[in-house]
């Protein structure tokens, strides 16, 4: 079976505990792969997988109210994806409004629809909880995730902020994309 083929046949499902390492590896390989050139190398080359599921088993533990974190299994229960949303943070306060705080799919399996799997879900999960509206931040210079949602239908809204790494600000935008009733 093709690699496109094997990773279009994808379970979403909720993370669980066992997840959390190849989470991990999933996510510290998806910074590193999507942002050389966005950020200073130097941070992207010190992340840590053990360090970020360590962080991953003490968000589980927590079950934060409304957060949800979903996986991507391909037909041989592999995990090759992870996105989580939950409501939208506007400072400390939590509007009505919700939010996919991440999405990352392994760079191995990057343009096989993954993403766009996890994406839809997220999308479906959020509007049958109620929220009217699905905003995330992206880098405002990673073209490549910008496409990404605005071909899911997300738009920017003018919102800009800055993300500091290592000293470098390295500029956020919003989107956000109306959900359906």
């Amino acid at each position: 079976m093709s690699e496109s083929t094997r990773t279009r046949k994808l379970r979403i499902r909720e993370m669980v505990l066992a997840d959390c390492d190849r989470v991990a590896e999933i996510r510290v390989r998806g910074w590193q792969s999507a942002y050389r050139g966005l950020m200073p190398q130097s941070y992207l080359d010190r992340l840590s997988v053990a360090e970020d599921a360590e962080r991953r088993r003490g968000y589980l533990a927590q079950a934060d109210a409304g957060v949800v974190d979903l996986v991507a299994e391909d037909t041989g229960g592999e995990v090759v994806g992870w996105a989580c949303h939950g409501p939208y943070r506007d400072g400390e306060l939590r509007t009505s409004d919700a939010e996919l705080y991440a999405i990352y799919v392994h760079p191995d399996h990057v343009g096989h629809g993954v993403g766009q799997a996890l994406l839809a879900e997220s999308v479906a999960r959020c509007a049958a909880a109620g929220h009217g509206r699905l905003l995330l931040w992206v880098l405002r210079e990673n073209g490549r995730a910008r496409r990404f949602y605005e071909r899911a239908g997300f738009h920017a809204d003018g919102a800009e902020e800055p993300f500091e790494v290592n000293g470098a600000i390295v500029p956020e935008v919003r989107y956000t994309r109306a959900l359906p009733r």
